[in-house]
């Protein structure tokens, strides 16, 4: 079930438009209740690990045919973008950020830790403006990845019904895949095949992060640079990716000690530190964000046409 590249304009374009308010239903709110209902199912089955891999191919397999049947039962090309606007999160997450920072600008740090703790998984009470402002830049970067590029990716492969099931991976990989007592076991099968589904995307995205550097001023050759040295550096095998692409577009350091409910995680330095973290280089998060993005509608545009 292809999209033509009209209905994929349109999608994006109702992205940016509309981003994600507060007061429509979004598919993803459903899906993640959805999947907590399921968690609690699977929960009883007494093999932790064979229980998340049943939870996990019961609410995949839910995600994709109810786009599937969607697609079938209502009328194009309506349907289709619908589906692009909903799965996409470029104009979510340029907003979500921007608060942070709107409160790092007046001066608020408190406030500023509040709004950030909505979209990192990281203990923000205690960061000061600093790590604030490396916290927004490497949630843009990661996220550009997961939220943007991804979904574009699987959507010119396989239109919306492969959208919605990347995204209903990564969604359960954001909820079950932890290293902590209770989701190691349960949550191994959504951790393992996140990696997986995001293993080209996240290459591809510090590709298109170097030709939107090169094409916006930027440092294209560090940018290229430090993620061929620094990105298999961290824990996670596709996350450096796009963050050491940011670093050296962008001429900062990012990484180093993250707390988690208040536990110190230490990852390796991506980058090297030649400009400040300050609000030029979130500036230029935001331009290397909707770049990249731009380059990637015009790559799936081209291919589906």
């Amino acid at each position: 079930m292809s999209v033509t590249a009209l209905e994929l304009l349109a999608g994006v374009a109702a992205d940016l438009a509309i981003g994600d308010p507060r007061w429509l239903p979004h598919p993803i709110r459903g899906f993640g209740w959805l999947a907590q209902r399921l968690e609690r199912v699977g929960e009883c089955l007494p093999q932790r690990r064979v229980a998340g891999v049943v939870f996990w191919m019961s609410a995949v397999s839910l995600a994709g045919a109810t786009v599937w049947a969607s697609m079938i039962l209502l009328p194009r090309p309506g349907i289709s973008i619908y589906w692009i606007f909903s799965l996409l999160a470029l104009r979510d997450l340029d907003l979500e950020s921007a608060v942070v920072i709107g409160a790092l600008r007046k001066h608020d740090l408190l406030e500023a830790r509040r709004l950030l703790a909505r979209i990192v998984g990281r203990d923000t009470a205690a960061l000061d403006e600093e790590e604030v402002l490396r916290a927004t830049i490497e949630t843009i970067s990661e996220n550009l990845s997961d939220g943007v590029i991804a979904p574009l990716f699987y959507l010119a492969l396989g239109g919306p019904v492969a959208m919605a099931i990347y995204k209903a991976v990564n969604t359960l990989d954001s909820m079950v895949g932890y290293r902590d007592e209770r989701y190691r076991e349960f949550g191994w099968a959504s951790a393992r095949i996140d990696d997986v589904a995001n293993y080209v995307p996240a290459r591809l995205t510090a590709l298109l992060i170097c030709g939107c550097a090169l094409l916006l001023g930027l440092d294209a050759r560090r940018a290229l640079r430090t993620t061929v040295r620094d990105a298999r550096s961290q824990p996670s095998p596709n996350a450096g990716y796009p963050e050491a692409a940011f670093a050296g577009a962008l001429g900062v350091q990012l990484g180093g000690v993250n707390f988690y409910r208040g536990v110190a995680s230490r990852k390796p330095y991506l980058g090297d530190a030649l400009r400040p973290l300050d609000f030029a280089a979130y500036g230029g998060s935001r331009r290397l964000l909707y770049g990249s993005a731009a380059l990637m509608v015009l790559l799936c545009a081209g291919w589906i046409r």
